[in-house]
């Protein structure tokens, strides 16, 4: 269960600016549907005096909403949804003594009998039974989309941790090949290698949505690095342009080290005479950026090699789901480079 339980509650959060704006534009339509449905009372006046007492019910209700929502977060859904409907039918009924009151204060008769009701319990049990209505209908969508959420999320992780499990066959081969080779003819470098297979796999093991600093996983890469440096000597080389990266910076792990995986194996290795795999990073405008490109053959783009995009979605997928729409990856596929650009927001 998560720390917070007001992060898995299927009421939204109130208190974020995108939901007031919502809730203001829905008390509008909904004062211009009412509005209309009395034809006979002036349209404009009967507008603004529908909007302004929807906008000062939407506008408390969303700040009752606010404050009492990690109390009702600790509620189970049918106490937490008794406990809304008390409070929005408690809101309104508070509001509508408000503007009785307001309306009988008023020394300007005209203005009294235009804006303001006269007939005290019509207008309290009128309003009483569409904030009912509304709040059983916006519950009933809050509920229904926040299960929907929950199934698309449990969905993409499985398949992610999936994915994230899949240890491509050629690289543990290769690289158990590799330290055979040396346990004979170098074995000091032979044992800093198995030591760095162990590190790389362990993380791969690691849960597939946590965190890490840019810092760990870049020296994840490196032992990466490390490990295929042996197999391809001095047919790989990579350059790393990251000076400008926050080390502080947080990153879902295992971002970067498959980027460069991918780089290596269907960049590199098909080069006879190898080349250079350029890791390049910045942050700009609170997104941190980084790219991985390298070389191809001129006659292979090493988009539609298998295992490519796998990787691909694998990665946008850890992507979107910690950072929603502010997490992409982009890949440039050109005769001569193959370049991928991940971005996501600076946090520490």
């Amino acid at each position: 269960a998560p720390a917070d339980p007001a992060a898995s509650f299927f009421i939204p959060d109130f208190c974020a600016t995108r939901m007031v704006f919502a809730l203001v534009l829905i008390s509008e339509l909904l004062a211009l549907t009412l509005t209309l449905a009395r034809p006979g009372a002036d349209f404009l006046t009967e507008l603004a005096r529908v909007s302004l007492f929807l906008q000062w019910l939407g506008l408390t209700s969303a700040a009752l909403l606010c404050y009492t929502r990690p109390r009702l977060a600790r509620l189970t859904v049918p106490m937490a949804s008794v406990a809304v409907f008390a409070l929005l039918l408690f809101n309104t009924a508070l509001i509508s003594e408000a503007a009785l009151w307001f309306g009988n204060s008023l020394t300007l008769s005209g203005l009294r009998t235009t804006l303001f009701p006269r007939d005290h319990w019509s207008f309290l049990l009128r309003n009483e039974g569409i904030c009912l209505i509304v709040a059983a209908m916006l519950l009933r969508y809050f509920f229904v989309t926040h299960q929907w959420r929950r199934h698309v999320r449990a969905e993409a992780r499985s398949r992610i941790e999936a994915l994230q499990a899949r240890i491509r066959p050629h690289f543990l081969f290769n690289s158990m090949n590799t330290i055979a080779s040396l346990t004979r003819s170098d074995p000091k470098r032979a044992e800093e290698a198995v030591e760095d297979l162990a590190d790389l796999f362990r993380a791969t093991l690691r849960d597939s949505m946590s965190t890490l600093r840019l810092k760990e996983e870049l020296e994840l890469s490196r032992i990466y690095q490390r490990i295929e440096e042996l197999r391809l000597g001095e047919r790989l080389k990579v350059r790393w342009d990251v000076a400008e990266l926050p080390m502080r910076g947080l990153i879902p792990g295992l971002t970067v080290q498959p980027l460069l995986e991918n780089a290596i194996y269907h960049g590199i290795e098909p080069l006879d005479r190898g080349g250079t795999v350029t890791v390049s990073g910045q942050v700009a405008n609170g997104q941190v950026e980084i790219t991985v490109a390298n070389p191809v053959a001129g006659d292979r783009g090493g988009v539609d090699r298998p295992g490519n995009r796998l990787a691909m979605e694998n990665i946008r997928q850890r992507l979107a789901l910690a950072y929603g729409n502010r997490g992409s990856l982009r890949v440039e596929a050109r005769p001569d480079e193959y370049r991928v650009t991940i971005r996501f927001p600076y946090e520490e």
